[in-house]
């Protein structure tokens, strides 16, 4: 497993498998916590205007 820990947080669902704190086996986010952030804009009207700010790449699958 690439994650950096090895719980997985059923409170944060994920999709993002190149991510190294993504449950590989499991839709979920490893992380106690994630930060989410604005792209572009402060005031976002969609999901497409925000994104994880604790995304970390995972040098393997990318």
């Amino acid at each position: 497993m690439n994650n950096m820990t090895n719980n997985v947080n059923s409170s944060i669902r994920c999709s993002v498998d190149n991510c190294v704190y993504h449950a590989q086996s499991q839709n979920y986010c490893t992380k106690n916590e994630i930060s989410v952030g604005c792209c572009n804009t402060n005031k976002p009207t969609s999901c497409d205007s925000t994104e994880c700010a604790s995304f970390k790449a995972d040098s393997a699958k990318c």
